[in-house]
């Protein structure tokens, strides 16, 4: 039964407040719980009680549920295997009984639980019945799955990056390799078929035009190694690989890009240099694919505190509602990428004002001396 101080009062025929007995108080101390459903079960495992608790996180009021058996909460899964029966001979032969589940509210939806039951008996050993105490541990349950989620998808990132590095690597060592031995071989036939033949010059032209064509192959070849996975990030470190990025972004594009870089590559993990270098990449693919820019400024600042990336254009723009949704101009994984160095992404847009793409992530989320984000 939900109590209220002058029903206490009431009920102990009480005139004033210190008059209330000790049982009446703890009884509205009971009631008083909200993060708890807290009420007794009869020995067959009938609701005897109920406080406020119970009606927040389960949705009966009290005279809805008094007198109904609790197996109303379980699962019809778990009402099957008879778990409700179960955990009350466990708690009357062990004295409690303990579990975390998935319960019933009264609107049928679900909510994970945390449930301990006490069995309950009088000074002769006998058994009155049962304290049942149940927290709604949803809201923590999923916290822990984003968390899990979350150590996954940065532990996936860093194995891509590693694949990447393999590949990118084995195209450079391997197929590089063999682009440039079949140059050298068609460069070691020109003198042989140096003479006035027309046949022998038409040879010459054709194993030139195989000399661009194989020169072309290795620029792309260069092109997409470095794309998957810059060396210049590995040899030379996060300030060069980002100069390098944005001057082949410049030349690919016929767009004047402008670099403005205040932060020490010393202050960098390399896990926060690969994205935060993915990062910077991913907004320049998001310009070169949608907004038909001349000119883009990419700035990488830091304080005491924040590093921020900035990249703007001057393109054709969109609205901040197009901007803003999900999985729209590449910034699914942007999001994710910031996500996991623990900061935030902002946009800014409008039709016809250009585009501008804000990254802040916490100084402590990137120093080498800083545990890496999970």
């Amino acid at each position: 039964m939900v109590f209220n101080w002058n029903d206490a009062k009431r009920s102990a025929g009480a005139e004033n407040d210190s008059d209330v007995p000790l049982e009446y108080r703890y009884q509205l101390l009971i009631d008083a719980v909200q993060d708890y459903a807290i009420f007794m079960l009869d020995p067959a495992g009938r609701v005897a009680s109920w406080n406020s608790g119970a009606r927040k996180i389960k949705g009966y009021a009290a005279d809805e549920i008094i007198g109904r058996h609790f197996s109303i909460f379980y699962t019809p899964e778990d009402v099957a295997a008879d778990k409700p029966g179960r955990e009350l001979v466990l708690a009357t032969t062990q004295g409690r009984a303990e579990d975390q589940g998935w319960r019933v509210r009264r609107d049928g939806s679900r909510f994970w639980a945390d449930v301990t039951i006490t069995a309950v008996h009088d000074s002769s050993g006998a058994l009155l019945g049962f304290a049942k105490v149940t927290r709604d541990m949803t809201e923590r349950m999923r916290l822990a799955e984003l968390e899990h989620a979350s150590e996954m998808s940065a532990q996936m990132q860093l194995v891509r990056e590693d694949e990447q590095r393999r590949v990118a690597r084995e195209l450079h060592d391997d197929l590089g390799q063999q682009l440039t031995a079949l140059k050298m071989g068609i460069a070691a036939l020109e003198p042989r078929l140096a003479s006035s033949s027309s046949d022998q010059q038409a040879g010459i032209a054709a194993a030139g035009e195989l000399q661009r064509q194989i020169d072309s192959m290795m620029a792309s070849l260069r092109r997409i190694a470095a794309n998957l996975r810059p060396p210049m990030l590995d040899d030379l470190g996060f300030s060069a690989a980002l100069e390098w990025m944005v001057d082949d972004f410049s030349h690919r594009f016929k767009v004047a890009a402008t670099l403005r870089i205040n932060i020490d590559d010393a202050d960098l993990t390399s896990f926060a240099a690969t994205n935060l270098y993915r990062i910077v990449q991913e907004a320049l693919t998001n310009v070169a694919r949608h907004a038909q820019a001349s000119e883009v400024v990419v700035e990488i600042s830091s304080d005491a505190n924040l590093c921020t990336i900035y990249v703007a254009d001057n393109g054709c723009g969109t609205t901040v509602e197009d901007a803003g949704k999900r999985g729209s101009f590449g910034l699914l994984g942007m999001r994710e990428r910031v996500r996991l160095l623990r900061g935030t992404l902002t946009i800014d847009s409008a039709p016809g004002k250009g585009f501008r793409i804000a990254a802040q992530v916490p100084i402590s989320a990137i120093r080498p001396d800083e545990t890496p984000p999970a």
